[in-house]
């Protein structure tokens, strides 16, 4: 997301982040195939969340962003069903499915992402789209919340990827664009220094400066990890619900 919070060298352009976006679902779905009925059933990282859930929750939202990429092309939104409208139908949805059927369907529909994806003409990625939540944006952003998606829920699939395997391109673009939302807010923070990264940023005049590794920070941003990896001059406050929406905003 191209802000002033951004390195705009990083900025990535739709096919870049659409090789981004396949090679981070390639890995969650080579992590995820490999789980019986019953490791799907176990609970994730997530709190209250089964991996069932988790993988369900994914495949509903791929198949809204096929939605979106199809709103952006041609100017409609393909028809649904009410209960893809609302995250607890598709919950209930992949309830009691095998395992295969459920990663399948959630490989099929990144596969359709990928392709609709790459088929976009490019004067069509400027074009606004809503989110579910009624947040507008342009249709590239899509590509990016799918990548954000795909790198969380893989760390809550609890299957040994974890915050410090995010790739650094990933951590480059969402740490800034969490920080940026996260500043609208006011949240409780003045300063972030990402070691690694050699970035810092002002959220505010005055408040708690922390530093760490971008992945380190991006992890308790996120509600991944603790944050005991930081260093911070008082206790790290509880970041708010993930995600938030993006900022600046699109009209």
């Amino acid at each position: 997301m191209p802000t002033m919070w951004s390195d705009p060298s990083l900025v990535l352009d739709p096919p870049q982040l659409l090789a981004e976006v396949t090679d981070s679902a390639a890995r969650l779905v080579a992590a995820a195939v490999a789980l019986d009925d019953a490791e799907l059933r176990a609970p994730s990282t997530l709190a209250g969340w089964s991996r069932e859930q988790v993988i369900t929750h994914l495949a509903g939202a791929a198949e809204a962003y096929l939605r979106l990429l199809a709103l952006a092309r041609t100017g409609v939104e393909p028809t649904r069903r009410a209960d893809d409208a609302t995250p607890v139908g598709a919950l209930r949805d992949g309830a009691g499915r095998p395992a295969a059927a459920l990663v399948g369907e959630l490989r099929d529909r990144l596969d359709r992402l990928a392709e609709d994806a790459a088929a976009m003409p490019a004067d069509r990625w400027g074009n606004l789209v809503t989110a579910l939540a009624g947040w507008r944006h342009p249709a590239w952003f899509t590509l990016y919340r799918c990548w954000r998606e795909l790198e969380t829920h893989h760390v809550d699939l609890d299957l040994g990827y974890r915050p410090a395997d995010w790739p650094e391109a990933y951590v480059r673009w969402a740490l800034p664009d969490t920080l940026a939302a996260l500043a609208a807010r006011e949240f409780p923070v003045g300063e972030v220094t990402a070691v690694d990264l050699g970035r810092r940023w002002t959220l505010a005049p005055s408040g708690l400066v922390v530093s760490g590794s971008g992945h380190a920070l991006l992890g308790w941003l996120a509600g991944r990890t603790g944050g005991a990896a930081l260093v911070s001059d008082a206790p790290l406050p509880e970041p708010p619900s993930w995600p938030l929406p993006p900022f600046p905003g699109w009209n």
